[in-house]
């Protein structure tokens, strides 16, 4: 069933590779680095040590927030996030953004659900423009070599 099948992280402005015969030459992370916009959740990725998980062989789907949506957090969040003895809350944190599986914009529908790396579930709306839980959908279906990105516009939190 789709609603359990569609599990991977998440994304906004990218700026599309070059096509290669698989589709596209870059990985969620190069993708992620090219586009410029992602520098607070690359140094998070960096920190959590999931670079080389996401540039693996996938597929993924990342809901990404940009540095704008990471700035909406209260102010010392991100830093605190960021210390060495907060990995764990970190990495619960970014997974929560990733779903396993490639899903592309035609797959969702409104009120689905899909589990997380991180365990937890993420609800998609799609009535008025497409939500992650409370985030919105600002670009879609930037591809990836290891799978596919969808930019929003707030860092969404793992229940706890």
């Amino acid at each position: 069933m789709i609603r359990r099948t569609f599990l991977a992280l998440t994304a906004s402005t990218f700026l599309a590779a070059p096509a290669l015969a698989d589709g596209h030459s870059k990985d969620i992370v190069d993708t992620a680095v090219e586009a410029g916009s992602f520098t607070t959740l690359v140094a998070a990725v960096q920190a959590a040590g999931l670079v080389e998980t996401l540039k693996g062989e996938g597929p993924f789907t990342v809901f990404a927030p940009t540095d704008e949506a990471f700035a909406k957090l209260p102010a010392g969040t991100v830093d605190d996030l960021l210390k060495p003895e907060n990995k764990d809350k970190l990495t619960a944190v970014l997974t929560y953004h990733v779903v396993p599986g490639k899903v592309m914009s035609t797959d969702l529908s409104n009120g689905m659900t899909a589990a997380t790396v991180q365990g937890a579930e993420v609800t998609i709306m799609t009535e008025g423009g497409v939500k992650v839980n409370e985030a919105n959908v600002v670009t879609a279906d930037i591809a990836a070599s290891n799978g596919v990105i969808h930019v929003i516009d707030s860092v969404i939190l793992p229940p706890m």
